[in-house]
């Protein structure tokens, strides 16, 4: 099937209220833009460097979320290309992306990255973490926390992610509950690929396909 018919196929099957990400890591321009002229509205990046290339072709028919780990030398660039960061999960990441989004005259809608896993390797808080952190950042004129997102250990089959993806609603509901000044929590960005049905069940609202929408990578 071609991208365009991945993506109809997709978005014909989503629930009213879920937004579909096209995680577009190491593809072409030209591949994009087929996602995009078939109905995606948000691309997602992984890394600053991709996303200008794709920007340039693309440009600013839809929302660019950047979905990769930021580096704080690349915030500068990625508040200029990006309308939303989901990535979110320390202090000085958030005071850096305010900062620079002073500088620029705009607030960046953020996601909070939950660790869910628990997994030493991974970025993002652990779920008992990520309150602590919203509470830290929410004071920060220029950004926005605007939710949660969350991988999940990746591998194995895609109901082994659910309990995971349990954990995370929880957290977004019990933060949600609390209130907290300057918060939305809107968005709760869980699923890829393989998971994203069982994202779906545990109240996912964005999901993040990519080898589904363009086809598996090509290797080395």
């Amino acid at each position: 099937m071609t991208i365009k018919q991945n993506v109809r196929q997709i978005l014909n099957e989503l629930p009213a209220g879920v937004q579909l990400l096209a995680a577009a890591k190491t593809r072409e321009p030209r591949e994009i833009l087929e996602a995009v002229e078939a109905g995606v509205r948000i691309v997602g990046q992984n890394y600053v460097q991709e996303a200008e290339k794709a920007y340039q072709v693309v440009g600013g028919r839809v929302e660019w979320h950047f979905i990769g780990h930021l580096q704080k030398n690349k915030v500068k660039k990625a508040v200029d290309i990006f309308d939303m960061i989901e990535t979110v999960d320390s202090t000085e990441l958030a005071a850096e992306i305010d900062k620079r989004c002073a500088q620029a005259g705009r607030t960046m809608p953020v996601l909070i990255e939950v660790n869910s896993g628990r997994e030493e390797q991974k970025a993002g808080v652990y779920p008992e973490d990520a309150e602590r952190l919203i509470g830290e950042i929410s004071t920060l004129k220029n950004i926005r926390v605007m939710g949660l997102m969350t991988m999940g250990p990746l591998g194995g089959r895609p109901e082994d992610s659910r309990p995971y993806f349990k954990e995370t609603k929880r957290v977004f509901e019990r933060i949600r509950a609390s209130n907290p000044p300057n918060v939305e929590m809107k968005y709760l960005s869980m699923g890829m690929t393989d998971s994203y049905r069982i994202a779906l069940e545990e109240g996912a609202n964005v999901i993040r396909i990519g080898s589904r929408i363009f086809g598996e990578r090509a290797q080395g």
